[in-house]
């Protein structure tokens, strides 16, 4: 003897249900917030590694300062 399939059990029924309604749009439980811009993640990324960020920060300000002055030498 065989069971009646269900609504759930059915792919046809399933992906009508995932599909967005107007009830779902004004749910709260979906966020509306933008996704973080670039800047907030790299700043979130920077905290995460810590000392590395700030090493590279430092050779880079070091680089750029020492290709200045050798320039400026150069161009006396």
């Amino acid at each position: 003897m065989s069971q009646p399939s269900t609504p759930d059990l059915d792919p046809v029924s399933s992906a009508e249900n995932t599909s967005p309604t107007s009830a779902d749009k004004t749910s709260p439980t979906i966020s509306t917030e933008p996704s973080p811009s670039y800047v907030k993640l790299a700043m979130r990324n920077m905290v995460k590694k810590g000392g590395q960020s700030v090493k590279h920060f430092l050779l880079t300000s070091f680089g750029l300062l020492a290709l200045l002055v050798g320039l400026s030498y150069l161009t006396r």
